[in-house]
């Protein structure tokens, strides 16, 4: 395990986590916790030893966002690169072939929402609460209200942009939000449970299920066949491929080797 004052890394059984740290300022985004998490995620994503990653905030909230103070200090021509910055892991993220959970409880909001909702799946304590709340300082949640959009739809994400309203954990799930919902002290243990159950998956399956449903989102539905066929040709043309379907013919564990 790794340490820094901002953000902890672990690797344990192919699922690497990342804990947000700065718990006596609810895991607010410091230039140092910024990068902290950015360097960390891609170093989980090159890890060959990593196939889940995990990420998470210490104390009672995953992110409340950017640390106001820092943004307050910040002269005008600084403040694109600044948040250029605090935008920086949503490319990551998305570059980031690998699975990437988000564990939280507690306040979620503004830079923190768009950091959860940024992964591909959420499991959240019943005391979780979202938010795209910059609208009530006098600012606009645009980027965490785009990562909003993708999971409900641009016109109800634009309803909790501009009015800020609360999503409670709740309601996330109802909306899709999240995957799953569970009382705070069992969290922890639902997050490792699926993510081991995703971490004994063929690391490529998982790869080429995560790109291709990224590559053919946006594509027409006679393109999207053909990307998907193409993936999926390259995939079971693979040696975990056919290591996973005698495994399953032999009734045995298959042993994945990446290649």
């Amino acid at each position: 395990m790794t340490e820094s004052k901002t953000v902890i890394t672990k690797v344990d059984d192919g699922v690497g986590r990342i804990t947000l740290n700065r718990p006596e300022s609810m895991n607010t985004f410091s230039t140092e916790l910024a990068r902290g998490l950015c360097d960390s995620l891609e170093a989980m994503e090159s890890d060959p030893s990593v196939v889940v990653v995990v990420l998470d905030g210490a104390g009672k909230n995953f992110s409340t966002g950017i640390d106001l103070k820092e943004f307050l200090s910040k002269e005008r021509h600084e403040i694109r690169d600044f948040l250029r910055l605090m935008d920086r892991h949503n490319n990551v993220l998305f570059s980031m072939s690998k699975p990437v959970i988000a564990s939280v409880q507690g306040y979620t909001l503004a830079n923190g929402a768009g950091l959860a909702l940024a992964c591909d799946f959420i499991v959240a304590a019943e005391n979780a609460v979202f938010g795209t709340t910059a609208i009530n300082v006098g600012l606009i949640c645009l980027e965490p209200g785009y990562q909003l959009s993708r999971w409900i739809g641009p016109k109800r994400a634009l309803q909790y942009v501009l009015t800020g309203d609360f999503i409670h954990a709740e309601e996330a799930l109802k909306l899709g939000i999240a995957y799953r919902v569970v009382p705070p002290e069992k969290l922890e243990e639902a997050t490792m449970e699926f993510a081991k159950k995703l971490a004994k998956k063929s690391p490529l399956a998982l790869k080429t299920g995560k790109r291709g449903l990224q590559q053919i989102e946006s594509l027409p539905l006679e393109r999207a066949i053909e990307a998907a066929g193409e993936r999926f040709a390259a995939l079971a043309a693979t040696e975990d491929a056919r290591e996973g379907l005698e495994a399953f013919l032999g009734k045995r564990e298959p042993v994945w080797r990446g290649r």
